[in-house]
């Protein structure tokens, strides 16, 4: 009892509530070859858009990775991907030589160490589609507009110009950008007209010119005379409410002319379709836009956040880093972008910085490569439960990668791998025979496992982002077949079968095994996947890649006891650092004794038993700071042989005669 001083009462809760919690089993991870998206960083992906956003459309190089990852969201929404270094990979850079930025923790280190060169800019994942990006910046309100009279930029004097002109003379076309919006204003009496123009091409104090946001692109839609005003805008003026101008934070230090506004877009086309250069496509193709930012280094937003330009788009833009400042920011002289000195622009800045990101490449990522990312799930901190393997690749590298996969399985012990033969052994010409034998040999060489399920192959399917069918691997499905038995059944429940190891989206299979393929297969521990007539394709067969006969050479004895020694270690937790007596073990067995008759009775096992008392633990176990707890059970097994006898009889028997 607590000491007390006066006569009182003390309430005390002591929580001996615990239970043995729900644990996942159907989080899926796929290490492969992607054309975006972060690089050996775990990424969450839920829906195939998430996985398209993301990573990329697939192409004909990474097809078979891209839809391993893409047909398991078929069957599940739980989807882990790393996509894999590669050597020859770069990130798209807006000047100097590309660079390999593979995450945000690698670009921040590049930072650090100096090495990010002299782009303004940098495509935030490596490969070639950076090379389809292009940053606008708008630095000071007449760079936003700017309007010029005769004289100073409008139009000259020394010609008249009619309808359908494409092109028209200024008095100073350096006051131009090539992009600018223009409009002609009148003056002197002469009536202006409304039509917005965009300006393709400058050369001297001539304007190539189009109409703005139009898909025939014409020229002038009216005659423009002698002396007329032009106003020109910035490409993307009608994007922003205002110009950019001084800031509430530079303001309040008496800094001016600190803002600026940042548009990224699509330079060709690649990422949206559309080309902010093509005739109509100009806004159909901005990707992000990003206003009033401050080239303050400590400069802050009303909130209190960063609304330094760098730190802005560092940390919310979906394409571009920044890289370094461009000189032409700053016009005083006496201020440097990304520090606190003061801003004293010139009010006049009609600085547009158009600035167009090459040189990325997508490259090829190694068996090697593949393995440090599988290296990353090599811990317990990140939760998976079903490991695909993607394509395997040809040759001796194909064996390197699958044993890679099955080793990390193995060692993770919490985990299944899945893995599909090299599209060598099943796709082409080769008889049923031919395919059958290589592709017992490719798993012949892949060790013993109750941690790794086999498959037979590939299928066909239609590639909707590229109109083409395509070979894929299976074990996508297979794993998201796996996921799926979680949701309709449990997971010790075999994921084989018609009930619930149907294989969607197939066309045809590369290999569809006959009984007596299968029957090779299934003795070398590979699962058949095969098409049936009016029945569809199926998973026919549930054996893990274990050679010796146990309980555990089937998936749903294995992922059963995936699922209790998951759970009931997670409840085990709460016993260390407790006393090891009778209560301290009374306490687990009923903590672990309910749990077990709940799968009981959901079919997971037959019976059981729960151990955890002197006799385990002995005064040897007790003084080395131990505690032994013995967990019996006996795994419901599935049928994997169904005998039929059909007995004929003579008239006259009772069936009960012959019965028993």
């Amino acid at each position: 009892m607590a000491f007390q001083v006066s006569p009182g009462v003390v309430t005390k809760e002591v929580d001996k509530t615990n239970v043995v919690p729900p644990v996942s089993s159907g989080i899926g991870v796929v290490v492969g070859h992607f054309s975006k998206g972060p690089v050996e960083e775990i990424t969450i992906i839920n829906t195939e858009e998430e996985l398209v956003n993301t990573f990329g459309k697939p192409n004909a190089n990474n097809y078979e990775d891209w839809f391993t990852a893409a047909n398991f969201l078929q069957y599940s929404s739980n989807l882990r991907v790393i996509r894999a270094d590669a050597a020859a990979g770069r990130n798209a850079v807006g000047a100097g030589s590309a660079l390999d930025i593979k995450n945000r923790a690698d670009y921040d280190s590049a930072t650090d160490n100096g090495t990010l060169g002299s782009s303004l800019w940098i495509a935030k994942t490596m490969g070639a589609h950076g090379n389809a990006l292009k940053v606008s910046v708008c630095a000071g309100a007449n760079g936003f507009s700017q309007q010029y009279d005769a004289g100073t930029g409008g139009v000259n004097d020394a010609a008249g110009y009619v309808a359908t002109n494409s092109q028209i003379t200024v008095d100073n076309g350096a006051k131009f950008n090539v992009g600018d919006i223009i409009t002609f204003d009148g003056t002197d009496g002469i009536s202006g007209h409304s039509t917005k123009y965009e300006i393709t091409g400058i050369t001297n104090h001539v304007l190539t010119i189009r109409q703005s946001d139009q898909v025939n692109g014409g020229g002038l839609t009216a005659a423009v005379a002698d002396n007329e005003k032009i106003t020109r805008r910035w490409k993307f003026h009608d994007l922003f409410d205002s110009a950019p101008g001084t800031s509430t934070w530079a303001a309040d230090k008496g800094y001016t002319n600190d803002e600026m506004h940042i548009v990224v877009y699509d330079n060709t086309g690649a990422i949206t379709g559309f080309d902010a250069d093509a005739p109509g496509q100009r806004t159909a193709a901005v990707l992000e836009t990003f206003g009033f930012l401050s080239q303050g280094g400590i400069a802050k937003t009303p909130q209190g956040g960063s609304n330094f330009y760098a730190n802005v788009l560092n940390d919310t833009s979906k394409y571009v880093y920044w890289g370094s400042h461009d000189s032409s920011l700053t016009e005083a002289g006496d201020n440097t972008p990304g520090t606190d000195n003061a801003y004293v622009q010139s009010s006049d800045n009609s600085q547009i910085i158009d600035t167009a990101l090459t040189g990325g490449i997508d490259g090829t990522p190694s068996v090697g490569e593949k393995k440090t990312s599988l290296d990353l799930l090599d811990n317990d901190t990140t939760e998976v439960d079903l490991i695909m393997s993607g394509a395997c690749g040809n040759g001796a590298d194909g064996i390197t990668h699958a044993q890679n996969v099955v080793a990390l399985a193995e060692s993770r012990k919490d985990a299944v791998a899945f893995i599909s033969p090299r599209a060598s052994d099943v796709v082409g010409g080769d008889s049923n025979s031919a395919k059958t034998t290589k592709v017992t040999t490719f798993f012949g060489n892949i060790n013993s496992s109750s941690y790794c399920v086999f498959d037979s192959g590939y299928k066909y399917m239609f590639d909707k982002y590229n109109d083409v069918y395509r070979y894929v691997p299976l074990n996508g499905d297979i794993a998201g077949i796996t996921a799926n038995t979680d949701l309709v059944a449990d997971a010790w429940f075999s994921p084989a079968g018609y009930n619930r190891g149907g294989v969607r989206g197939v066309t045809k299979l590369a290999f569809n095994p006959s009984k007596a393929e299968r029957d090779l297969l299934y003795q070398n521990r590979v699962n058949p996947v095969c098409t049936f007539p009016g029945q569809g394709t199926v998973l026919f067969g549930d054996k893990t890649a274990l050679t010796r006969p146990s309980a555990f050479d089937r998936i749903n004895v294995r992922r059963l006891f995936l699922v209790l020694e998951k759970a009931i270690s997670n409840a085990a937790k709460f016993q260390m650092f407790e006393f090891n007596d009778a209560f301290t073990r009374a306490q687990f067995v009923n903590l672990v004794e309910p749990f077990l008759r709940d799968v009981q009775g959901r079919r997971g096992i037959s019976d059981f038993s729960v151990i955890a008392d002197e006799t385990n633990n002995t005064g040897e176990v007790i003084d080395r700071n131990e505690f032994v707890g013995d967990i019996f059970v006996k795994p419901a097994r599935s049928i994997n042989f169904v005998q039929l006898n059909f007995i004929a009889v003579r008239t006259g028997v009772a069936f009960s005669e012959i019965g028993g």
